[in-house]
């Protein structure tokens, strides 16, 4: 969409304005390379409209192709122009904080999304030596309700099918719940109180979660409701 204004407001409406860019930037700032990553954090957009989103955002130099080393097909980077929307993408979320998450429906809680957030935010080192699996599961889903964080090498990879591997910390809880808590709306010593999560493995990783789980970017945001 061309403006036909040389108000720069108007010119970068024209490159993020279209539906999914800004959201597409989101997940490439976070870190997110390959296409399949960013489907996975973008589940509703379509391998079609990703691709051709991905090439404008190519045209307009915020994003940067190459062939992969390790895998087949392509990755995508954050070029520099990329990455200086950070800033903005924060103001943006302190501003939805403020004046939208209230609105949020029940149907807003994307489950696949809270999974990539978790996983981005595990800290390895935080973690004993060696090899730890974390198992979620999600009384209020009857599909995929289950899903595992293996967390090895200071890597971390997210599995929606059972690994295999015993299992050293158990979190049950609802998607509700998990997000609240992750997003600084709750804590998890409220919501075990309130028998709204479970958590169950040795004391040492489970007294204190968000010591190896980092909590949401957005934590301690005003919400207007609460002003």
């Amino acid at each position: 969409m061309k403006y036909g204004q040389f108000c720069p407001i108007a010119k970068t409406a024209e490159i993020l304005g279209e539906k999914w860019t800004i959201l597409i930037i989101r997940e490439l700032i976070m870190g997110a390379t390959r296409f399949n990553q960013l489907q996975r954090g973008l589940s509703l957009i379509s391998p079609t409209l990703l691709s051709s989103r991905l090439e404008k955002l190519e045209d307009w130099g915020l994003v940067m192709k190459k062939k992969s080393n390790m895998q087949k097909g392509h990755e995508y980077y954050a070029t520099k122009s990329c990455r200086d929307l950070l800033p903005v993408l924060i103001k943006m979320a302190e501003w939805g904080m403020l004046w939208t998450f209230s609105n949020i429906t029940d149907k807003e809680y994307d489950l696949e999304l809270l999974m990539l957030y978790l996983e981005r935010s595990i800290s390895p080192d935080e973690l004993p030596d060696g090899q730890t699996t974390i198992k979620f599961k999600f009384i209020d889903i009857n599909k995929n309700s289950n899903w595992w964080v293996l967390v090895n090498n200071g890597k971390t990879d997210l599995c929606m099918k059972d690994p295999g591997i015993e299992v050293d910390i158990y979190i049950t809880t609802d998607v509700k719940t998990m997000i609240n808590v992750w997003m600084g709306e709750n804590s998890y010593k409220k919501a075990e109180q309130n028998g709204d999560m479970k958590i169950i493995g040795h004391h040492l990783l489970t007294r204190k979660v968000n010591s190896w789980m980092k909590d949401s970017v957005f934590k301690g945001l005003p919400i207007a409701s609460n002003i």
